[in-house]
């Protein structure tokens, strides 16, 4: 469930269990935090920022070619599946959605862009490093006026930030998603995480 502004950033992490729930559309629609556009306290532009690390790939050491060709597994075909029909069915829809140009981050990217009628930008920078210099860059390149941001890569970059954003231990999983809002004013420098949704979270349908 979405945290409260009114504490401090939760420690997460993508295994757990019933903390990490997803939240349900009907929720998101009743939390008037969920959907607002500016920050109460500051009285400017919020943005939201979605992490979403690629499905599952299987195992990076039966993989005989380019490592930035190894595609998502059956599994994480799957993942990416049901995290593109709980985002729809939520009404999250990305202002942008950037992704890294590997094969098992550009396919994640595609399989929840396409339920949500967004063509996904690929961004280089998205294979990593990832720090706040870059990460500033990269909502920059989503454009102006773009307030709900998803960025589609891996890890350990994404869990890092997620970490240092928040201020307490983030770990996404692959196919895990986690929002971060920030706030214009404060740059990049620091966040609230909101949502840690594990892929085995969202259930089939």
């Amino acid at each position: 469930m979405p945290t409260s502004r009114s504490r401090p950033p939760r420690t997460a992490n993508a295994a757990e269990g019933p903390a990490a729930d997803p939240p349900s559309a009907a929720a998101s629609a009743a939390d008037p935090e969920a959907s607002a556009s500016e920050d109460a306290a500051h009285g400017v532009p919020r943005v939201e920022l979605y992490l979403l690390r690629h499905a599952d790939a299987g195992d990076p050491l039966a993989w005989r070619g380019d490592d930035a060709d190894r595609p998502l597994s059956a599994k994480g075909r799957r993942q990416a599946r049901r995290m593109a029909r709980w985002l729809a069915d939520l009404g999250r829809k990305p202002d942008a959605i950037l992704t890294s140009p590997k094969a098992r981050a550009l396919q994640t990217a595609t399989i929840v862009a396409a339920s949500l009628a967004i063509k996904p930008q690929v961004d280089d920078r998205l294979v990593g490093p990832l720090d706040h210099e870059v990460l500033a860059a990269l909502l920059r390149a989503a454009g102006a006026g773009s307030r709900r941001v998803m960025l589609v890569g891996h890890d350990p970059d994404f869990s890092a930030i997620a970490t240092s954003l928040s201020g307490g231990p983030v770990a996404l999983r692959k196919g895990a998603l986690a929002r971060i809002d920030l706030v214009d004013g404060a740059g990049v420098a620091a966040g609230s995480l909101r949502w840690l949704v594990p892929a085995d979270a969202v259930p089939e349908r």
